[in-house]
Formats: structure tokens, sequence, C-alpha cells
């Protein structure tokens, strides 16, 4: 595109992408909040859990994997649409798989959801990236804010409907019937080719890019992203059994403490641009992935109802912001923004990949408070190798220059 975008235009870009993360948001909310009552009806022990959230890994994957290529083919706009499809159709097979008490449909179904939402990912996230140079501001962490938000929304309503009794599938469904019509007046929104163009606009795509494997800084990048995905990833699948579980509170009070996890995370990501623009990236990173270890910690050691509702808030501010931080920080530090945002979303998606098995697996011999304690040693990684982030004049002037 060379014609410059009216602010009118960009500020309807914005709230388009925002509602494209305010939605799958709202969706995983919805069934992860009926996660107690989910594993009754389909009569699964919590390692069999794992393997059925593993349909999502699966789904996620598959989608990240081919969304790069699909950006740079076809342009953002038709992939948050294919995208944004399969997350209706996923939530769909989920509900009926409730109705079945069908394991194996149900992590079809999410693997349909996955499949959407992680191919979307990677244009949402390109597209907010170029609306953040064009509007000159940092916007990703409040965009990111907006999925957050979305959860939080959702748990809300997974709360108050689990008290009144509704069936978990026809929550689902209903839920999967709310995002149509907002998701076809977003589109219109969303101009047409902009991932097409975005690497040959780029002039830094003037020069070859080093293959991933060979660029130190986008590979510690794809460390903090792994372990900050992991730590969201984690409270997403396994917060609201690990608080019934682990904690002995009633499956409502469960999704009572997910929405303090997903208030931590909302907050966070609303307010982390202001904190990003005066302190840098690197120290907010740094501060976060610390605040997220405490929450952990005190959700494994300390054994207090009290203590657990205080617990997630800090562990949901502490991952609020590495994903958003992380997708920023791999668009402006090399060429070709779609690929280096793609490995970035793929190694965050390693740890929805990984994790669910790994952490039903552990929980199941050693229950699962002691299994967040990996959780807990990622997170701790990952303050470690915060300053991969810095933007590259940053680095380039710590050469020459004492950084604070």
């Amino acid at each position: 595109m060379t014609a410059v975008p009216s602010r009118k235009t960009l500020l309807n870009r914005t709230w388009a992408l925002c509602a494209f993360f305010f939605l799958p948001g709202l969706l995983m909310a919805s069934w992860a909040t009926r996660t107690p009552t989910i594993r009754d009806v389909l009569a699964v022990s919590i390692s069999e859990m794992g393997i059925v959230l593993f349909g999502l890994s699966v789904g996620s994957m598959g989608g990240i994997l081919c969304s790069a290529w699909l950006v740079k083919r076809f342009g953002t706009r038709p992939v948050i649409r294919s995208g944004m499809m399969l997350v209706f159709v996923g939530m769909l097979l989920m509900s009926l798989a409730l109705w079945f008490a069908s394991p194996w449909l149900f992590a079809l179904g999410l693997a349909g959801l996955g499949s959407g939402m992680g191919s979307a990912e990677v244009a949402v996230n390109v597209e907010g990236a170029i609306v953040e140079r064009l509007r000159k501001k940092t916007l990703l962490p409040m965009m990111h804010g907006f999925y957050s938000l979305g959860t939080l929304t959702g748990a809300g309503l997974g709360m108050m409907l689990t008290s009144t009794g509704l069936r978990a599938d026809l929550h689902l469904l209903l839920a999967a019937l709310i995002v149509v019509i907002p998701t076809v007046v977003a589109l219109t929104a969303i101009p047409g080719g902009t991932g097409q163009q975005d690497s040959s606009a780029d002039p830094k795509a003037a020069h070859p890019p080093r293959p991933f494997w060979k660029d130190g800084q986008l590979l510690l990048i794809g460390v903090i992203v792994l372990a900050m995905a992991f730590a969201e990833g984690s409270a997403n699948d396994w917060l609201p059994l690990l608080m019934v579980d682990g904690h002995g509170f009633s499956p409502t009070s469960g999704s009572l403490i997910y929405a303090g996890f997903t208030l931590g995370m909302t907050l966070g990501r609303f307010g982390g641009g202001w904190f990003i623009d005066r302190y840098s990236r690197v120290a907010v990173v740094r501060a976060s992935a610390v605040l997220g270890a405490l929450g952990i910690a005190m959700v494994i050691f300390i054994d207090s109802a009290f203590i657990a509702g205080v617990s997630v808030i800090f562990w949901g501010l502490g991952a609020s912001l590495g994903f958003p931080l992380t997708i920023s920080a791999a668009s402006d530090t090399g060429p070709d923004a779609p690929a280096r945002v793609s490995v970035v979303a793929t190694t965050g998606y390693l740890a929805f990949l990984v994790g669910p098995p790994l952490l039903g697996f552990l929980g199941e011999h050693y229950g699962l408070r002691s299994a967040m304690l990996v959780v807990l040693a990622l997170v701790i990684v990952a303050a470690l190798v915060a300053r991969a982030v810095a933007k590259p004049d940053v680095l380039n002037d710590s050469k020459t220059v004492p950084t604070e």
C-alpha cells in the first residue's frame, strides 16, 4: 500500500484488531471455565484430559506453521477470515462432543479451534505491528489486552452460567453463535493485501535475512515467549482444575479464581504500553517474569484460599506482556516481519503443544501443584534472558555506551 491511511481508517483498523483479540479470548475462557464439568462429562482422568487438550495444541501448531506462508501469499485479511471460520466450527464440534460425551470428538473440536486461532495469530499480529509503525505508538500490548478482556468476560459469564446449572454443551454453542456478527463487521476494516507487501516495503528486506537458527537474538526471544506462553497456557488449561483438585475449591470458586488470573492479564496488557514506553521492553519483560514467578510460587507452596486468590493476579500480571512484547521484538529486530513473527509465535505454541500432556502426566503422578514447578523454572529463565527483546538501536548503543 503506497498511500498513507487516514487517521480514521487507522483507528477503525485498530478497533477491528482489538475485536480479533477479544473474540478468541471470550471463546477460550468459555470452555476453560467449564473444564471441571467437561472432565466429568467426558469421564476422563487428569492425564487423559491432558491428551484431550493436546488437540488444541496440535491444531494451533498446524495453523501457525502455515500462517506465515499464507499471509505472504494471500494477505492478512483472508487468513483472519478463514481462521475465524475454523474457530466457529471448532466450538460447534466441542458442543456436539459434550452432547455425545465423546473425548475424541472434543479433541477434534479443540483442534479446529486451535487451528483457526493459530492460523489467524500471525496475521493479526502482523497487522498489529504494521499499525504500531503507522501510528508511531506502542499498541500491541493494548491489543493483546483485549484478548485478556475477552477471557475475563468469558470467565465471568462462565462462572455465572456454571452457578445457574446451564449445561456445558449449550454454553459452548451460545458462545460460538455470539461471535459471528462481530467477526463479519470487524473484517470490513481490515485492508486487502496487507501482509503481501509488508516485507517488500520494509527497507531491511533488501538484505537477505539469516536463517532463524543462526539469529541468536531471535532464538533468545523464542526462549522468552516459550516460557511466558507456557505460564499463560498452563493457567488457561489447568487453573480451574488446579484450584479444585489442588486447593479444594468448588467448581464455581475455581472459575472465580480463574477470573482473577484473567483480571491480572487484562490489567497488565492495558497498562503495559505506558511502562514499556517509559522503562523499555527489557525492564518490563524482566519485571513481568519476576512477578509471574512470585505468583506461581505462591500457588505451589502456600496452602491458603486468600493467598491463592492474590497469587493468580500476580501470575496473570506476570504472564500478560510476554507474548505481545516478543511479537513486537520479533517484528522490528530484523527483516521479513511475517516470517520472524511466525518463528516466535510457533515457539510460543510449542508451550501449548508440550504443556497440556506434560503437566497432565506430572499432575497425575505428583499432583498439579507440584507439576507447576516446571512453569516456575521456565519463567525464571525468561527473566535471565530478558535482554534479547531490546530494540536494535539499544543493542547497538550498548556496545559503546554503558546501559542502565
